[in-house]
C-alpha cells in the first residue's frame, strides 16, 4: 500500500507540471488564440529559473523568473500574431524551435551547476497520516496551487463579467469589437498569462520536479500539454483531471521498472506519448463534439473592421 500511495504522490506531482502548462494554453485559447511554442516557453523559463536559483539561491525568484521569461516570450508571439497577422502556427512553431535552441546555448554554463539543498515541505499533523499522509500532503505548495489556480480559472471564466469578455473574444471577436471591447489587448493580456503559467510550469521542473539542467529536459510535455487542452474539451476541471491521468502514466513507467517487469525500457518512456496518440484518436472519432466545445475563433486572425 505504501507503494501506491508515494506512485500517487509522484502521480500529483508530474501532473502539476501538465496542469500549470495546459491551463495557460487554456487560456490562450479561449481567447482564439493557439500557441504551439509552449515547448520553447517551458525551455527557456526552465535555465530562467534554475540559473536565478543557482545564482540567488531563492526559489520565489527563480519561479518568477520562469514566469517572466514564459510571459516575455509569449509577448513576443502576442505581438507577433496578434499585430502583425502572422500565421498562429507556424509562429508558434518557430518559437518552439528558438526555445530549444537558445535554452541550450544559455544553459551551457550550468550544466553541472547544482541548487541548494531542497527544502521539504509537508501540511503539519496530516503529512503524519498513515498512507494518504505520504500521498496528498507532502507536497510542494504549487501542487495545491494548481488546484486552486483550476477552480480560480473556473469562476474566472463562468461567473465574472472579465471572463465573460474573454470568452466572447474567443468565440466571436468581430461581435466584441462592435460592442467597443478591444479586442487585441484581450487577447495579448491572455497570451502573456498563459505563456507565463507555461513559464511558471518550465521553472518548477528545473527547480522542483528535478532540481538540475539539461538540454531538452522539457521532454515533449509542452506538446502533452496542447494535447490535453483538446482531451479537455477546453474545461478547466477536465484539464487537471487529464494532467494527472498523464503524469500517472509517466510515473508508471518508473513504477513499472522498479517492480522489475520485463518490458524493454523504450517501451516504458514511450507510454506516456502513445497514451496522448490513443487519447486524441478517441476524440476525433467525434468531430461534431469537438466543434460545439472549441472557441469558434480558435486558431483565426482578426482584422478590425472587417
Amino acid at each position: 500500500m505504501e507503494t501506491y500511495a508515494l506512485l500517487w504522490a509522484a502521480t500529483m506531482n508530474a501532473g502539476t507540471v501538465l496542469a500549470l502548462a495546459s491551463l495557460g494554453l487554456l487560456i490562450n485559447e479561449k481567447a482564439g488564440i493557439v500557441n504551439l511554442g509552449a515547448e520553447g516557453m517551458m525551455l527557456c523559463a526552465a535555465i530562467a529559473g534554475f540559473a536565478t536559483v543557482a545564482t540567488t539561491g531563492s526559489d520565489v525568484l527563480g519561479l518568477l523568473a520562469g514566469m517572466a521569461a514564459g510571459g516575455l516570450m509569449a509577448a513576443l508571439f502576442g505581438l507577433l500574431v496578434i499585430w502583425m497577422n502572422t500565421n498562429q502556427y507556424a509562429t508558434g512553431l518557430a518559437l518552439s524551435l528558438f526555445g530549444g535552441g537558445f535554452s541550450a546555448f544559455v544553459g551551457t554554463s550550468f550544466v553541472q551547476a547544482k541548487l541548494p539543498e531542497r527544502m521539504q515541505f509537508e501540511v503539519p499533523f496530516l503529512a503524519d497520516l498513515p498512507l494518504i499522509g505520504p500521498a496528498l500532503f507532502r507536497h510542494h505548495p504549487l501542487v495545491y496551487g494548481a488546484i486552486a489556480l483550476t477552480f480560480a480559472l473556473i469562476y474566472f471564466l463562468y461567473r465574472t463579467r472579465a471572463g465573460l469578455v474573454l470568452r466572447a473574444v474567443g468565440e466571436s471577436p468581430e461581435s466584441a469589437h462592435a460592442l467597443g471591447y478591444p479586442v487585441r489587448r484581450i487577447r495579448l493580456l491572455a497570451v502573456i498569462a498563459g505563456g507565463s503559467l507555461c513559464g511558471l510550469a518550465g521553472a518548477y521542473i528545473s527547480i522542483v520536479y528535478t532540481p538540475l539542467w539539461v538540454e531538452g529536459m522539457i521532454a515533449g510535455k509542452g506538446w502533452i500539454a496542447l494535447a490535453l487542452t483538446t482531451f479537455a474539451t477546453w474545461r478547466p476541471a477536465r484539464v487537471l483531471l487529464g494532467a494527472y491521468l498523464f503524469g500517472g502514466v509517466t510515473m508508471l513507467q518508473f513504477h513499472l521498472q522498479a517492480s522489475g517487469v520485463d518490458v524493454p525500457s523504450q517501451f516504458l518512456s514511450m507510454l506516456p506519448y502513445l497514451a496522448t496518440i490513443v487519447v486524441l484518436a478517441l476524440i476525433s472519432r467525434n468531430p461534431r463534439w469537438l466543434r460545439v466545445n472549441m472557441p469558434a475563433s480558435i486558431g483565426k486572425p482578426f482584422f478590425p473592421g472587417t
